[in-house]
């Protein structure tokens, strides 16, 4: 099963300002975006996941961490899988890809932080969605 991994973005810097990029990231698999903006902080969300669906995450405005973990099994997961942790930060418009399969925890780490969402698949095209508690894989 593929993996999680990040396409770097990059930043360009002169007199006029700053233009932020990511030229490595194919956007021909997107179908549908949206952006998660949580009221503090103190707000966690998660775990939510797709069996079918493939996620990519790009922070437009402060940082986000973000924690995935590959489900082994949708009715009754392990709770001792590994766990993948990454940050996201607006400055470097990388971009998270989250291969089917995987369940995200996602917190802003920066207040007034806007994480864009990016799927494959179209609102009801698939129902493919699975929901766990926040404290199962304590």
């Amino acid at each position: 099963m593929e993996k999680p991994y990040i396409i770097k973005g990059g930043q360009y810097i002169d007199n006029r300002g700053q233009i932020c990029f990511n030229n490595d990231f194919d956007l021909t698999k997107v179908k549908r975006v949206y952006t998660i903006e949580n009221k503090s902080v103190d707000i966690i969300r998660g775990w939510q996941g797709h069996r079918v669906e493939k996620r990519w995450f790009s922070a437009i405005s402060g940082a986000f961490m973000i924690e995935l973990i590959e489900v082994d099994n949708w009715e009754s997961p392990s709770k001792n899988n590994h766990r993948h942790q990454f940050e996201l930060n607006a400055d470097k418009m990388d971009v998270l890809c989250v291969p089917e399969g995987f369940i995200s925890k996602i917190q802003a780490v920066e207040p007034n932080s806007k994480l864009l969402v990016m799927a494959d698949y179209l609102i009801g095209e698939v129902k493919d969605e699975y929901r766990y508690a926040l404290d199962y894989f304590e």
